[in-house]
């Protein structure tokens, strides 16, 4: 099943197939190893949602939501 990492619930991870957008965002995403094929799990949310903390190859990392839904999961189990 694939859907945005936007609305993972805590604790759920999945494979990042694609990112979405273009430009300076998807350039910074790529840069901070968010890239296809890498497992990411869902890690914390702010109390109000935004921003989220993942965890990919071995370190936390704190993205926007709006961010989080360009990057389009597939999710695992």
């Amino acid at each position: 099943m694939q859907k945005s990492l936007n609305k993972f619930k805590i604790g759920e991870k999945g494979i990042v197939l694609r990112l979405e957008g273009e430009g300076k965002l998807r350039r910074r995403m790529l840069d901070m190893g968010i890239t296809p094929g890498v497992e990411i799990i869902l890690h914390k949310t702010a109390p109000l949602g935004d921003p989220i903390e993942i965890k990919l190859r071995g370190y936390d990392l704190t993205i926007r939501r709006d961010e989080a839904e360009k990057i389009i999961m597939e999710v695992k189990k």
